[in-house]
């Protein structure tokens, strides 16, 4: 059946009585948006359980199955009440600062002197710095002991900092290269030209604008920190973390101060990404329209 443009082309009467022909809907429209909303699910049941868990009345300090509904667990003197689950707590803290901290600074500068710069072995590097990032877990873990044992280092949390810098920075790296590739060098240069020396360009030009990557990549490390074990296993010797604590306890019970605190971890990210949300459509609003100044 000729369609109404190709009457019109052949100079064909068109019926005007006849039925408009509606649009064919797409099939399998609903496939999508489903699988979206399974993967949703998987990643979050597990994180609402959690927070469901931390508001459990248990007899015992078995966590396990719901027995009524409390808020105890929130008070402070209750919430800290286990005093090697609190040193676990800021043992872990700890170590995920400072990593990100250094890791960070350490990535960022690699990352800038990989895209701003040729010299030889640089290929090689950009190789190494993905080996971290390929090989398991396990085999970081059991070199890395090897390395401090040949070399007769005790064992703590010094060592466990230093390992989660070593398979951090390959993660800041890829994550700041990101940025720095598509960054503009004509507007060092243009900062040069109205007399800024290269350390003010930097912080006044190159900064504010690979903030971005940078504050992506430390927040990626701080997750990765403060929630590794099997490095951390290997490393920690008389330390304890809180993923090495959890582990241990939940042998006899895994009490609901850990579900409390995993539920404020996981809060302070998602206040991050509620306020970053905030902040970037502030921001739309009040750019102007594009083509206007």
């Amino acid at each position: 059946m000729a369609t109404t443009t190709e009457r019109i082309a052949r100079r064909e009467p068109i019926d005007a009585t006849a039925p408009p022909q509606k649009p064919r809907k797409r099939r399998k429209e609903w496939l999508l948006p489903a699988y979206t909303g399974l993967v949703i699910a998987y990643l979050f049941v597990p994180i609402a359980i959690m927070i469901l868990f931390g508001f459990n009345n248990p007899a015992g300090r078995y966590n396990f199955q719901w027995e009524g509904f409390t808020l105890k667990w929130y008070n402070p003197t209750t919430l800290l009440e286990y005093e090697d689950l609190n040193d676990a707590l800021i043992n872990s803290l700890t170590v995920a600062i400072v990593s990100t901290l250094i890791a960070t600074a350490l990535g960022t500068l690699i990352a800038l002197a990989l895209t701003r710069h040729r010299f030889r072995g640089r290929s090689s590097l950009n190789l190494g710095l993905f080996l971290p990032m390929a090989s398991p877990e396990v085999v970081l873990g059991v070199s890395l002991l090897a390395l401090f044992v040949s070399i007769n280092v005790p064992l703590g949390l010094v060592t466990i900092i230093i390992a989660h810098i070593m398979f951090s920075i390959s993660f800041v790296v890829v994550t700041v290269k990101a940025r720095t590739s598509g960054f503009d060098h004509n507007l060092e240069d243009a900062a040069g030209d109205l007399g800024a020396d290269p350390w003010t360009a930097f912080w006044t030009v190159t900064f504010p604008l690979i903030f971005p990557g940078i504050l992506a990549a430390g927040l990626l490390v701080f997750a990765l920190s403060i929630d590794d074990y099997v490095i951390t296993s290997f490393n920690a010797g008389g330390a304890t973390t809180i993923p090495l604590w959890v582990y241990g306890a939940s042998r006899i019970g895994v009490p609901p101060q850990v579900n409390v605190m995993g539920t404020l971890l996981f809060s302070l990210g998602l206040l991050y990404v509620i306020v970053s949300l905030w902040r970037g459509r502030k921001a739309e609003a009040l750019a102007p329209p594009v083509g206007k100044g």
